[in-house]
């Protein structure tokens, strides 16, 4: 899965991309990037308790891509602030993170002068939609060339009727990510990955003086912004960076000065797990403990596949017990004493936190 953080200049993007990653880029350096990557683990605490029970010989969290983009630079220009470079990465994203500056500080001016959070989440959809727009326009004008060539137009025609329906959507300036998709033409999403069809998570940047005052701020941009595919959070760049370079105890003791209950990367996991409708399941043994991601509503013989393909192609049945049952008896061997290791075909709907041991031929 790979998550990308955008945003303007000085809006704190590249310090939350600091503080989940653990990667230090020096703010002075003469070499500019479009993007600096990580590979992040997806902490889990489920997994930590099955790695003391089990003690294997490794343990393999699931990873998160992070990628953060060069701060964008407002223009006049149509298709605005995004350049083909941007587009064709950003396209390649499962979901973004808008980091939006809700600080002041005169040494580094925001690119509209002045700090308001619903101006600078509202700019950005407006992107997405011209960005969409501009696509789709070009789009039509091939497939009305493409419709004279062929013999076979009803592909091309309901391509042509779909672009024609995100057109008029565009042009009323709401996300694609507003309205239904069936089957017939989810693949073109698929295909063109629009960004205001992509999950959007909300970071609002914070001082460390708004740590009470932010959960009252949240609530009022999740008034007019917050939907299934839009999340929103607090960040406090600063003090969650100095936050994330101590050691666990004093990272408690911290957190509690300033009352915070969960760090950055808690709490982006969290949200882009329910944007995405993602979750985990495990495997565990002697030689390894492995946490994997997958959709929910996956079945026991597609989340198989996720292992290997063999145990899909080869799939027989899968153990499985649930870790809130399994950690009551702390043993595979008393869960299936009990009757609490069940025996699931193929059909099964695996559950966030279920423990599987495929059985294949």
């Amino acid at each position: 899965m790979q998550i990308g953080i955008i945003g303007f200049p000085y809006s704190g993007k590249t310090t939350l991309f600091q503080t989940i990653s653990q990667i230090h880029i020096d703010p002075n350096s003469t070499t500019r990037k479009d993007s600096n990557q990580a590979i992040v683990k997806v902490p889990d605490y489920r997994l930590d308790e099955l790695t003391n029970i089990f003690n294997p010989k490794r343990t393999v969290n699931a990873t998160i891509d992070f990628v953060d983009f060069a701060g964008f630079q407002n223009t006049e220009q149509r298709g605005g602030i995004f350049n083909t470079q941007f587009l064709t990465k950003a396209k390649t994203m499962d979901a973004l993170v808008h980091v939006v500056r809700g600080f002041e500080d005169d040494a580094m001016p925001h690119i509209f002068e002045t700090i308001n959070l619903k101006r600078d989440i509202q700019h950005l959809e407006d992107e997405f939609v011209l960005a969409d727009l501009a696509f789709v326009e070009t789009r039509l004008e091939k497939l009305e060339k493409d419709l004279m060539k062929q013999k076979n137009k009803s592909e091309v025609e309901l391509e042509i009727e779909e672009m024609n329906r995100w057109k008029e959507t565009l042009e009323n300036n709401t996300p694609l990510r507003e309205i239904e998709f069936d089957d017939n033409v989810r693949k073109f999403i698929k295909n063109y990955q629009p960004l205001s069809h992509k999950p959007l998570l909300v970071a609002l940047n914070f001082s460390e003086d708004d740590v009470n005052s932010a959960k009252s701020i949240v609530s009022e941009i999740e008034v007019q912004f917050k939907t299934d595919k839009i999340d929103i959070v607090p960040f406090f760049a600063k003090i969650e960076l100095e936050l994330s370079q101590l050691e666990e105890e004093e990272k408690a003791m911290f957190m509690s000065d300033y009352g915070l209950t969960s760090s950055p990367l808690d709490r982006l996991i969290q949200s882009a797990y329910r944007l995405l409708g993602l979750q985990s399941f495990f495997t565990v043994g002697e030689d390894e403990n492995r946490s994997w991601t997958i959709r929910k509503g996956m079945t026991a013989q597609e989340s198989a596949g996720v292992i290997h393909t063999d145990f899909y192609n080869k799939f027989i049945r899968a153990e499985v017990v649930n870790y809130t049952t399994f950690i009551q008896e702390l043993s595979l061997t008393k869960c299936k004493e009990k009757g609490l290791l069940r025996l699931e075909g193929k059909e099964y709907i695996v559950q966030d936190g279920d423990i599987l041991n495929i059985r294949h031929s």
